[in-house]
């Protein structure tokens, strides 16, 4: 399996060649782009992607290209590589545009700006991993913070940019897998996804959010004040592009930080986790920032991640199960709760229940017996409406 090591370099002056040859990438992603649109434009047909890596070898040779020299003939192959599969990405997605499949819409790769550009990857050659901390790239020497070790075999290396100019090189290495020694709980749980409680369980437990992003909303606002403010092009307009960027990425370690303590904290307790599937863009329209603030998406993400490591199960349930709306009681549907309604009295065996819990009781039957566990599921007593 893959596993990726991420380590920051050093600061130095000859780490000033890495930003060049980001910068060099970025130009030959556009010149590429540039390529398929004109090819299209002409021939209505689709540029392969061993036509555009020839040709992009080929070009490399010409005088007036000759400053691509700079970054590695596998990184620039790799960049080929990224645009082919925005464009497979693309084409799928009309497909099933076409068969009704899916209403996302999904854009080509486009143009991006230079200075914005953010990495580079190579594979088999133009690296070198030397002793202890060294990494070697052309034929440079770089230093990176080893604060773990490397295990496996080291696939590619890819040298990336964040939006406040440090520099990181990432290591995704083959590893092999490692039996899982797990001590079994003997628990399952469901959990139900709220705007007011992050997470509740079946089991009466209740997990807040941070939100780090409303805690930091002033700042940021004052931040965005002060670029706005500054000429563009200036020292200081760069100084309140990085002062943003900073408080931005500390919002990002913030909610991150949340999402693997959570995780791990879960895998620890549960054996089975059970999970409701959200329709997140559709969250996202009705209640916006507040649905990227707490990034229930990511957590998903992460929670599996920690599963596969730990042993965990995570179950999804079918997403138009009424989890909300069934009595976690008698099994009865009632048609008629509405999102205001955060505690409701069934009216078939008159059970007082709070949205939340009901919810996530209903989404541990579910996830259950989807399982192939013993039938847990309530038989619906009767449907209102």
């Amino acid at each position: 399996m893959r596993k990726t090591f991420q380590y920051k370099l050093y600061r130095s002056k000859r780490t000033r060649k890495l930003h060049r040859q980001i910068h060099v990438g970025g130009a030959i992603h556009n010149h590429a782009i540039a390529l398929h649109k004109r090819y299209y434009r002409r021939y209505k047909k689709y540029v392969s992607l061993y036509t555009m890596q020839a040709h992009l070898a080929k070009l490399k040779t010409l005088p007036k290209y000759a400053w691509w020299k700079q970054l590695g003939s596998q990184a620039i192959q790799n960049i080929a590589q990224r645009i082919d599969a925005g464009y497979q990405r693309f084409f799928a997605n009309v497909k099933a545009r076409a068969a009704k499949e899916t209403t996302r819409r999904v854009g080509p790769p486009t143009f991006r700006k230079v200075r914005k550009a953010k990495s580079f990857t190579l594979k088999q050659t133009g690296w070198k991993l030397l002793d202890g901390n060294r990494l070697k790239i052309g034929a440079t020497i770089y230093k990176f913070a080893k604060s773990r070790e490397i295990d496996g075999t080291v696939k590619t290396v890819t040298i990336k940019r964040d939006a406040l100019g440090e520099l990181y090189v990432y290591f995704s290495c083959l590893v092999e897998p490692q039996p899982i020694a797990r001590a079994m709980t003997g628990k399952s749980a469901g959990f139900d996804f709220g705007l007011t409680t992050y997470l509740t369980g079946s089991d009466g437990t209740e997990h807040h959010a941070p939100q780090p992003f409303k805690q930091s909303l002033k700042d940021v606002a004052t931040a965005n004040r002060r670029l706005s403010s500054k000429q563009k092009g200036s020292c200081n307009r760069h100084q309140a592009t990085r002062h943003l960027a900073r408080g931005h990425r500390r919002v990002a370690h913030v909610r991150q930080a949340f999402h693997w303590d959570l995780a791990h904290a879960l895998c620890a307790q549960y054996d089975i986790i059970c999970l409701e599937t959200l329709h997140l863009q559709g969250m996202q329209a009705l209640w916006g920032r507040k649905v990227s603030d707490l990034g229930f998406a990511t957590f998903v993400e992460t929670l599996h991640h920690v599963a596969s490591k730990t042993g965990t199960l995570v179950q999804h349930i079918d997403p138009w199960f009424p989890s909300t709306k069934k009595c976690s009681a008698c099994g009865f549907v009632n048609q008629h709760i509405t999102l205001r309604d955060r505690v409701w009295t069934c009216t078939a065996c008159s059970t007082t229940h709070r949205r939340d819990l009901n919810a996530a009781i209903n989404i541990d039957r579910e996830g259950a017996s989807s399982h192939g566990g013993h039938p847990v599921r309530l038989a619906s007593a009767c449907v209102d409406g």
